[in-house]
């Protein structure tokens, strides 16, 4: 039952959900770094001049290798532009820079849902490792009403970070716009591009979120279907 049963659908819509949402995003990066923002900018100095009026220049920004890893490290203090922004003037690298300042604006303000997910990361990571053993243990020796639980409810802490995860960014992706059209840095049909791309982007964390519910619910599924037959 645990391996061939009709509940693997959830983890089939959920992979799904993501691969759009992922070719989603790729596709409006990819169009929108073709057009180069009027200002002339790089990505990092954009980065560098919000960072700096937002009252978090002390935040450095350096580049890392890879394709979309862009992101905010707040133990570091460090904002890391990928190798396709860094240096980019487009207006697609302009707003992937400005959301990725917003999150670095949100830990100095002390943004509340971001303080939440900072605080499940450990959380998530030691449910992460022992969710699935103890949940596949449980099954395997018919402990439908200890291991199995224990299982099921250190992986909803994925879930609730998947969750927490949703404000933090639609936040962040808000901040950038506005920050772009106040400073200048990129005219109205600029900001709106770069919009659409900042909002493609949150279609990866809705799906993320999604699948990790739906594997949640698969499992509590799974568990109730045990029991009935232990």
């Amino acid at each position: 039952m645990f391996y061939y049963d009709w509940t693997y659908i959830f983890i089939l819509i959920g992979a799904v959900l993501s691969l759009l949402a992922s070719a989603k995003v790729k596709s409006s990066f990819a169009k929108y770094s073709r057009v180069m923002s009027k200002s002339g900018m790089t990505a990092k100095e954009v980065a560098e001049r919000i960072l700096s009026e937002g009252g978090a220049g002390f935040v450095k920004v350096e580049p890392i290798a890879g394709e979309l890893t862009d992101h905010y490290d707040p133990s570091a203090k460090v904002l890391r532009l990928s190798e396709s922004v860094y240096s980019s003037t487009s207006v697609a690298a302009i707003g992937v820079a400005a959301h990725e300042c917003g999150h670095a604006i949100q830990d100095e303000e002390q943004y509340f849902p971001m303080q939440i997910r900072s605080f499940l990361v450990p959380v998530v990571n030691f449910g992460n490792r022992l969710s699935m053993p103890l949940f596949i243990a449980g099954i395997i020796l018919g402990l439908y009403n200890s291991l199995v639980p224990i299982g099921i409810f250190l992986f909803s802490f994925a879930v609730l970070f998947h969750v927490i995860t949703l404000p933090v960014e639609f936040d962040a992706s808000i901040r950038a716009v506005r920050i772009l059209k106040q400073t200048n840095i990129l005219d109205q049909k600029e900001a709106g591009m770069a919009g659409v791309v900042l909002r493609s982007a949150a279609y990866t964390y809705l799906a993320a979120a999604a699948a990790s519910a739906l594997q949640l619910l698969r499992l509590i599924l799974i568990a109730r279907n045990g029991r009935r037959r232990d």
